[in-house]
């Protein structure tokens, strides 16, 4: 017996895969057909290979518990994700269009604030924000970009359009997992790679590199890269080393790189000190330097902001970029994008209601049982109400919390976010609701990946992703389907 595919229903959400009718989407032909002609034995071997592929990759996360930080396998399902390569280019132009306009944002906030002065954004969205840095303003990094790597998150309504959910642009991560994937799907169904048809995501390191590169202030033929982790109990430590590794670049914490007198950085080698050009730090702003942020931190390099203000050192991020990955400032990108580029925004935004304003708080709080509620500044899916699923109880509190700090709350509709097929026991498929958060890259150039990461959450029913709160992951394939 094969995989049974008409007995999948999709329920009443977009399907990635799946019609309403239940053929398969023109992208996801070739997929349905080939999992069709394979025994129930046989899907069950590629499954079992594919969790003893993520054993011997030693691929895994940290999740932060009570107990103590665990250290999981890799949640994964083999039945990919399928776009289309049309759909994709616009999606990825409209990926660039944003980080474009973001980067000019957050330039334009850390010098003449013309953006202020014309009234599109109030003032006190940034003099509120606990992530702008005063110790940014005048500084200009090369080619006026702050947030060189952003991880966007991107979801489908029931309308199988893609809307923008939120952009992060402090220290995103996920890029490793969406690499891990696709080296994991290969090994399981390699007769689906025989053809050029689904595009390859094996160029993102090498664009990495690239982009970190443009940012050397010392024009020199192999300027010195690092990755700056927080250590190995980060919960993203596997991506740190993985990208430095892929790279082929040092992966230093904060006590292997000194600040000297000259105002630049070394790293600490056997053969003496050597100077750092470009640092791609996974360190949040707050722990990069006792000297100015946080005296307590151990993880970051004392001096490293005034190598950076003189412009000895390259920063990727750069600090101060999360001021526009505020939840509220999301609500106005789509004017950020027309102001900065007198463009239309290519991909829409969901829905955002600002707690701060009276009247669309009123509305958060009589509807707070149909609304997703977030706090500006949190990530991870953590702090949030999901209010279908909520109690009163949960209501109540979250009623308190918002009338507390109202800046601090946005809220938005409960999206039917589209779902895909996944194995949820031997040889069984149900849908389950994912969404997609693809890699954009700004230097000297603009690089988007082709399609990203995609989080799947695991439990029937639940829109939670993220796998810190038991989410999982699927390859994620564009495919050229021989469309104009």
């Amino acid at each position: 017996m094969s995989m049974d595919w008409k007995r999948y229903e999709p329920q009443d959400f977009f399907d990635e895969l799946v019609t309403p009718a239940g053929n398969p989407r023109l992208p996801a032909k070739r997929l349905i057909s080939y999992l069709g002609s394979l025994s129930e034995d046989e899907v069950e071997s590629r499954r079992q290979m594919a969790e003893a592929t993520i054993q011997e990759m030693g691929v895994s996360f940290t999740v932060y518990t009570e107990e103590g930080n665990i250290d999981r396998a890799w949640p994964f399902d083999i039945i990919p994700r399928t776009i289309s390569a049309k759909q994709w280019a616009k999606t990825a132009a409209g990926l660039k269009q944003r980080l474009k306009a973001l980067n000019l944002f957050i330039d334009d906030l850390y010098h003449d604030q013309k953006i202020i002065k014309d009234g599109i954004v109030p003032e006190h969205l940034v003099t509120n924000s606990k992530n702008f840095r005063p110790e940014c303003v005048g500084v200009s990094p090369p080619f006026g970009v702050w947030a060189h790597i952003c991880g966007t998150d991107l979801v489908r309504d029931s309308d199988g359009e893609f809307y923008v959910l939120e952009d992060n642009l402090r220290v995103p991560s996920g890029v490793s997992y969406m690499l891990e994937n696709r080296a994991i799907t290969k090994r399981v169904l390699p007769e689906l790679f025989e053809n050029d048809r689904i595009l390859p995501v094996d160029d993102y390191c090498s664009n990495l590199f690239d982009t970190l590169v443009s940012l050397s202030p010392r024009k020199v033929k192999k300027p010195v890269v690092v990755v700056l982790t927080p250590g190995i109990f980060n919960s993203a430590y596997f991506e740190h080393a993985f990208l430095a590794q892929q790279m082929g670049v040092e992966l230093v914490e904060g006590s292997d790189l000194v600040v000297n007198d000259d105002d630049c950085v070394y790293m600490r080698t056997i053969s003496g000190l050597e100077r750092v050009d470009v640092i791609y730090r996974r360190i949040d702003d707050l722990f990069l330097d006792p000297e100015v942020f946080r005296k307590d931190s151990v993880l970051g390099v004392p001096g490293l902001m005034r190598a950076w203000q003189k412009g000895n050192v390259g920063l990727a991020n750069a600090p101060g970029a999360g001021v526009a990955d505020d939840k509220v400032v999301y609500a106005y990108v789509p004017d950020i994008i027309r102001y900065y580029l007198n463009e239309e925004p290519i991909i829409p935004n969901v829905k955002t209601f600002l707690c701060e304003d009276p009247e669309q708080r009123e509305y958060v709080l009589e509807n707070l049982d149909k609304l997703v509620v977030k706090p500006a500044n949190e990530s991870g899916g953590y702090g949030m109400l999901v209010g279908p699923h909520s109690t009163k109880k949960d209501q109540a509190a979250f009623a308190k919390l918002i009338k507390e700090n109202p800046r601090n709350y946005i809220a938005q509709p409960t999206l039917a976010l589209s779902t895909a097929p996944t194995m949820v026991e031997k040889n069984a498929l149900e849908p389950r609701h994912l969404d997609l958060r693809p890699f954009i890259l700004q230097g000297e150039d603009i690089y988007v990946t082709t399609g990203g990461l995609t989080r799947v959450a695991m439990r029937k029913g639940s829109l939670v992703v993220n796998s810190s709160q038991g989410g999982g992951s699927k390859d994620t394939w564009i495919v050229e389907t021989g469309e104009a």
